[in-house]
């Protein structure tokens, strides 16, 4: 096979590739072989294997010939693809047959664009961020935890007074100069005092309330109230208390953490677990920061032009986890584009493309900086980081399935090695 190459623009390599005679007779054995499995043939059963002589006369030279071409094409491009080490972004496309005989053909591929970064790039320093976990953040932590898990008892003693964290079912209304406001009445509404679900103040006055007690309640609602028919408004909420169920706030002992997160640790190494994971959360989000910093210095001394297939391949890939994250929340692409009155070709243009762009950018240029650094990651560095990965579980059989899917040559493993290359090549740039 004779191949001549030609490196257009916009990332397209052109190859012209001639096929022997002897390769072609090849593939003019397998376009007989596949319509003796496959052919259709009057007095033979379907996948009955039909006699070679018969598949000539019954298909004709021309049909086997199509065939065979295309068999020769498939073969032709996929040995083009090796012999000249390209990875297209794409599906080639066949521009011309240029020649039956000999088959020559003529492929544009797509590849990834060639990337020039200047030697600058070893200027580059950037600060680090320093990270560190308040007692209150942690404090807090613990709050959030408190009432995600608060329970709600019935209270039967009707001297019982609501107090902040209990749970009240009310009915309201709301008067402005004795006239009754639109939509301020409630029935049997079930409010959590100390929520601020409601307008500020109102939660505050019905705390030491009792059960079936009425209140008159003198609220001012605020200048910058997010529904500006009552903002600034005084008012007068007529309310009254018709249940108190009393918040009971969760324990943290051992066997309740061990319930949040699968490990059985008593309030302080809690609150350690939770010091870490609030560390974890801050450095994620300053690594976003950091390489978001990052990429935009480098875009300034790096020369690339991306293009068609490439682009559009990323700006799929970026919808498709959009619409993902979204079927996770339970909301639909469609009502969310209806409710931006946007169609899917609009939104992806506008809102989709810029963040795939820079994606694929950042994407290049690491790899780009990866080949001329040449930064590895070693076999006791790859064992400390699964380690790592392995501590966060404690299930026996989910922790075996685990180490199986990070052993060497496994795609888990290269994934993560890559992860940690990248990691490691952008922390080069921060002190």
């Amino acid at each position: 096979m004779k191949i001549t190459r030609n490196n257009l623009e916009k990332s397209i390599v052109e190859l012209i590739v001639e096929e022997s005679v002897e390769n072609v007779a090849k593939a003019r054995s397998k376009a007989i072989e596949y319509l003796q499995k496959n052919g259709e043939v009057k007095g033979f059963r379907k996948w009955a294997k039909i006699p070679a002589d018969v598949v000539v006369r019954q298909y004709w030279e021309d049909h086997i010939n199509r065939i065979a071409i295309d068999f020769s094409i498939d073969a032709m491009y996929k040995e083009a693809l090796k012999s000249e080490k390209l990875i297209p972004v794409a599906q080639g496309e066949i521009k011309e047959i240029v020649s039956e005989n000999p088959l020559t053909i003529k492929i544009h591929i797509e590849v990834l664009p060639n990337v020039e970064i200047s030697k600058d790039y070893k200027k580059i320093s950037l600060k680090k961020t320093k990270l560190s976990v308040s007692d209150d953040e942690v404090t807090n932590a613990l709050s959030d935890i408190e009432k995600r898990f608060t329970k709600f008892e019935d209270i039967a003693d009707e001297s019982y007074k609501a107090q902040l964290w209990d749970r009240v079912s009310i009915d309201t209304d709301g008067f402005e100069n004795g006239k009754l406001l639109e939509n301020t009445s409630m029935k049997n509404y079930p409010l959590v005092l100390g929520s601020n679900l409601l307008v500020p103040g109102f939660e505050e006055k019905i705390v030491w309330a009792k059960t079936s007690e009425e209140l008159e309640l003198p609220i001012v609602f605020p200048k910058d109230y997010h529904n500006s028919d009552f903002a600034g408004k005084e008012t007068t909420f007529k309310v009254k208390v018709n249940k108190i169920e009393k918040a009971v706030k969760p324990e943290f002992t051992p066997e309740f953490v061990e319930q949040l997160r699968g490990k059985k640790l008593d309030l302080e190494w809690f609150k350690a677990l939770i010091k870490e994971e609030i560390l974890e959360t801050k450095d994620a989000n300053a690594r976003i920061d950091e390489e978001s910093k990052l990429i935009d210095e480098l875009l300034k001394i790096t020369t690339l032009d991306i293009w068609n297939a490439i682009l559009a391949n990323q700006i799929e890939k970026v919808f498709a986890e959009i619409k993902e994250n979204m079927a996770n929340d339970q909301v639909k692409m469609l009502d969310y584009l209806e409710s931006l009155k946007l169609d899917e070709e609009t939104y992806k243009e506008n809102h989709v493309k810029p963040v795939a762009l820079k994606r694929l950018q950042w994407e290049l240029i690491l790899h780009k900086l990866w080949e001329l650094e040449k930064i590895e990651i070693s076999d006791d560095e790859m064992k400390v980081e699964i380690e790592k990965v392995l501590a966060k579980f404690q299930n026996p059989e989910v922790l075996e399935k685990l180490k199986n899917l990070y052993l060497p040559n496994t795609k888990y493993y290269s994934e993560l090695k890559q992860r940690m290359i990248y990691r490691k090549l952008i922390d080069s740039f921060f002190n």
